[in-house]
């Protein structure tokens, strides 16, 4: 009983010592922990990391028992193993750091009247097309850019309109395969091809458009529409989850939701981007009028 009551007391000298600072501190470890952990589970890389701790405690071995030419050697191949783990996951981390980059802006927008149509004329066409079963997979595109996935479809650059998207999935259209990719409320290309997702969790019964779809949504920030072919069930994609079965008030709750923003509850990062976006435009409209000032 002394010894535990001297380990609590100890431990409790210990908290006691714990500032702001240090709390922070193993809140971001924890964190960074954390999302460590759900890296190597999204990208099923999880016997490279059992082999990674694997060398980890052949290193510890290495040095306790004053094994000095294994430990040499085994240190040497964990530099260059960093390295080649950079180079083997450089697709998983660029996407990784293009995902934190968007989570420092918001990735909602402003209410305007052009998002306010675009959400209404997607929510209405999803529900022509689920009563009707027609395959559908559309997109919004938030903070990461989107412009390698819109390469691989064509171009459209129109206004976002229930009679337009019904056009592009119906099953004679040459473009109805492939999925809508929604750009600052305008329908900015059709036919694109999506990355398919890696996970093994998925219900047998979700067929290569929801995988799509979940696919883009665990590499981006998008938000997915995915209408079944096979069901007409509607169904929403997001960090890599999928809520199935919506309805059309349900489906224009969550898209405002997510999309946009009230005036009323912006927030400073909010308003930042905004001006950011503002200052972007300008600069480029001002690029073009010089250069046809030069023509």
């Amino acid at each position: 009983m002394d010894t535990i009551a001297n380990l609590l007391s100890t431990a409790i000298s210990y908290i006691k010592t714990i500032g702001i600072a240090d709390a922070i501190d193993i809140i971001i470890v924890a964190y960074l922990i954390y999302k460590a952990i759900w890296f190597v589970r999204r990208t099923n890389s999880r016997n490279l990391a059992r082999g990674i701790m694997l060398l980890i405690v052949i290193l510890l071995l290495s040095y306790l028992l004053g094994l000095t030419m294994i430990n040499f050697l085994l240190r040497r191949a964990m530099e260059l193993g960093l390295i080649a783990v950079v180079i083997l996951f450089q697709p998983e981390l660029r996407r990784a750091l293009e995902r934190f980059g968007s989570s420092l802006s918001s990735n909602r927008s402003i209410s305007t009247p052009e998002l306010e149509t675009a959400i209404s004329q997607v929510v209405q066409a999803c529900t022509d097309m689920s009563a009707s079963r027609t395959g559908a997979l559309l997109i919004f595109e938030r903070g990461v850019d989107l412009g390698s996935i819109m390469n691989t479809g064509t171009i459209v650059n129109a206004d976002v309109t229930t009679e337009l998207i019904k056009n592009l999935f119906y099953n004679k259209a040459p473009l109805h395969d492939g999925a809508v990719i929604i750009r600052e409320a305008r329908v900015a290309a059709a036919g694109c091809v999506l990355p398919l997702t890696q996970s093994r969790n998925l219900s047998k019964d979700l067929g290569m458009r929801h995988r799509a779809g979940i696919g883009l949504s665990e590499q981006s920030d998008a938000v997915v529409i995915i209408v079944s072919e096979e069901t007409g069930a509607i169904s929403l994609a997001l960090d890599g989850t999928l809520k199935r079965h919506l309805n059309g008030a349900t489906l224009t709750e969550l898209l405002h939701h997510e999309l946009v923003v009230d005036e009323e509850k912006k927030t400073w990062i909010d308003r930042v981007k905004e001006t950011l976006q503002h200052l972007w435009k300008r600069e480029q409209n001002g690029a073009e009028e010089t250069e046809n000032s030069d023509i």
